[in-house]
């Protein structure tokens, strides 16, 4: 399905506002637009070119709807996604994602929340994006996490079928973490072990940085696909390269100016 495809057959469902109808909404400029698209560009590693192409791309391509399911987890990526400094988080949730379902922030609950689910599956099958925190037990048919009075592998198993594409977020989803760990009595189990028929994007870390979360959002809703990936499942435009080669203080590191003692004059 092409771009204009997916647009339209999004819009004939439900007509869901584009990244900058919401922006002209809330009363914000041309130019502080064109800003934030060249900001946006250098936060994912992208040359000036590609300026014009994100710019298109938040005009004229509906919010993609997101169902955000919890696993077994402790909310860290949650709290490291909300403090993203470039988008901001609220920028990222309010208008370049339709953020349909999220039992943390969500206003909703009970039947009412859980038939949200039903309702972007009805609406947009095929067309979202789930985003999974933490793992999936499965040992005892998976009591050790119950949402909704059913175990959590039952919800994530049915979302997963009508699903475009699966974001892992931080070390739990991507590759099971603590939980998974020896002698692992909850069979505490990663996404991809467990859904094997969708694209998945892993965004592994305890929690991941924040800027990556929303820098992968980003690329997905600007150039509708998935990032270019690693052997182990990870977008190679943040995880080719360690956290100190892009340090803001790495210049000092390499001049051999390091902080011996409080009130050292390199501090």
């Amino acid at each position: 399905m092409s771009d204009t495809e997916l647009a339209q057959s999004i819009d004939d469902k439900s007509p869901i506002e584009s990244f900058y109808d919401v922006m002209r909404r809330q009363g914000i400029s041309r130019r502080s637009f064109i800003k934030y698209c060249s900001l946006t560009a250098t936060a994912l590693g992208l040359g000036p070119a590609f300026v014009g192409k994100i710019a298109h791309a938040m005009e004229n391509k509906p919010r993609i709807p997101v169902l955000w399911l919890h696993g077994l987890e402790c909310t860290c990526c949650s709290e490291s996604f909300i403090r993203s400094a470039h988008p901001l988080a609220k920028d990222v949730i309010l208008s370049m994602i339709s953020l349909d379902y999220d039992d943390t922030i969500m206003a909703a609950a009970g039947q009412q929340a859980e038939a949200i689910i039903d309702e972007t599956i009805e609406k947009y099958d095929g067309n979202f994006i789930l985003a999974v925190e933490g793992n999936t037990p499965l040992n005892q048919d998976g009591m050790s996490c119950i949402i909704a009075g059913k175990p959590f592998h039952h919800q994530i198993e049915k979302v997963a079928k009508h699903c475009k594409a699966i974001i892992s977020w931080g070390s739990c989803a991507s590759w099971g973490c603590v939980q998974a760990a020896r002698p692992n009595p909850t069979q505490a189990t990663p996404t991809h072990k467990l859904i094997t028929d969708k694209p998945i994007i892993k965004v592994p870390g305890c929690p991941p940085i924040a800027e990556v979360m929303t820098g992968v959002i980003t690329y997905m809703v600007t150039f509708d696909k998935m990032p270019t990936l690693d052997r182990q499942g990870r977008p190679k435009m943040f995880y080719s390269q360690r956290i100190h080669d892009k340090c803001y203080r790495r210049p000092h590191f390499d001049a051999g100016q390091f902080v011996e003692e409080f009130d050292d004059e390199n501090g």
